[in-house]
């Protein structure tokens, strides 16, 4: 699948990755033939850019939106392969990146315009990341129909509600949501269908949510002691 605004000569093409339901995007600008990849998985490198050099592209930069828990990312064998810079959230302690991002952050990448946010909850350093300001690429933050879980890295349940409800749910109804996980083969929503459906915040209260987070009783990620601190070098194993 494949998503194309051609009044900005935007593509956006989601790839899957089956053992940790990641989303990786790739977000290219027609224009100039420039894209990025969006949580980028070390697995998948290989098929992500063969599929980029398919299409004459060139790899400007990968971006991370936390540091994941469950897959290593592909950014820093990208790096070597292409030379793509690699930049991560400020808090997020990954001393290999090229450029760190923090709230309120602005950056172009042809005529791809991109607006940081500060959304932590999953993780204290998780961002999210507007695209022209018509889609929002939110991480393990927001899901379509659900929210990242809170019982670990850090996480917080009233953090991840302020930055959902404060944050996410300013944006324009019609913003195309894509986001970091999906696990029942969902591509994207829009905030206006998150704010009136998503069965764990929609409408409510912060105790409400937090009771929710409380009794998920989710096991923990297999590759969490492994994964986290590869991310902070940029998928090297340390």
């Amino acid at each position: 699948m494949n998503k194309m605004d051609k009044n900005f000569g935007i593509d956006i093409k989601p790839l899957y990755d089956f053992e940790s339901g990641t989303w990786t995007y790739l977000v290219i600008d027609n224009t100039s033939n420039q894209a990025v990849l969006i949580d980028p998985v070390l697995e998948n490198w290989e098929r992500d850019l063969q599929f980029i050099n398919s299409m004459h592209l060139q790899l400007v930069a990968t971006i991370e939106t936390h540091m994941h828990a469950d897959h290593i990312t592909a950014a820093g064998e990208l790096r070597e392969k292409t030379g793509c810079e690699n930049y991560a959230p400020n808090l997020a302690g990954a001393t290999c990146a090229t450029k760190l991002l923090k709230d309120n952050d602005q950056f172009q990448i042809g005529k791809l315009d991109f607006l940081v946010l500060h959304t932590p909850g999953h993780t204290p350093c998780s961002i999210s990341l507007v695209l022209n300001g018509k889609y929002v690429f939110t991480g393990d933050t927001l899901l379509v129909r659900g929210c990242g879980r809170t019982d670990f890295q850090g996480g917080s349940a009233e953090s991840l509600y302020h930055s959902i409800t404060n944050k996410l749910f300013q944006l324009p109804d019609e913003t195309i949501v894509f986001p970091g996980h999906d696990y029942k083969g969902f591509v994207s929503s829009s905030i206006g269908e998150e704010k009136k459906w998503n069965p764990r915040i929609a409408n409510r209260t912060l105790q409400e949510f937090k009771s929710i987070m409380d009794n998920l009783n989710l096991p923990e990620p297999k590759k969490i002691h492994e994964a986290v601190p590869a991310n902070r070098a940029c998928g090297k194993i340390v």
